[in-house]
């Protein structure tokens, strides 16, 4: 039974879900990714790194709250809690204690890449199913590259 009605059909609805559910775990895993390394970073470029981490971290989370609403919108039951994304989330896990500001930022564009990489398949996915969906994910998508880029300058 569904509280939330949807306009969409079930067999849409459903490819939908398993997009939104599976974007929501990944921005919200990479929001406390960069909130890691922003806590934990050192090095000559602490500082433009350490704001530059914030810029991530914020996306991430105005995003995960984006695509949440989202999928209540269609009757999709959004689930964020800490259990569903230690369990369902695939990003490599982020290094304990310190670390050096090279190796934070090449922590952070694994991630991003990973995230990306499964937010394109989204797009592609969601594209027939659900065009306003799919509009949101490319907005998020295209943003998360813009991030990507500019991390990897960091380290070239």
């Amino acid at each position: 039974m569904y509280i939330i009605t949807s306009p969409l059909p079930e067999d849409d609805r459903k490819v939908v879900a398993e997009a939104l559910r599976g974007a929501l775990v990944d921005l919200l895993d990479l929001s406390l990714t960069g909130k890691q390394a922003h806590w934990t970073l050192y090095g000559p470029r602490f500082r433009s790194i350490h704001l530059q981490l914030d810029e991530v971290v914020t996306g991430a989370r105005e995003f995960s709250d984006a695509v949440a609403e989202r999928a209540a919108a269609l009757g999709i039951t959004p689930d964020g809690r800490a259990a569903t994304i230690a369990a369902d989330s695939n990003l490599p896990g982020y290094p304990a204690g310190w670390v050096r500001d090279s190796d934070a930022v090449a922590a952070v564009v694994e991630s991003l890449s990973l995230v990306i990489v499964r937010m394109r398949e989204r797009v592609t996915n969601t594209a027939e199913a659900d065009p306003v969906t799919q509009d949101l994910l490319i907005s998020i998508t295209a943003d998360l590259e813009k991030q990507h880029w500019m991390f990897q300058a960091e380290n070239t």
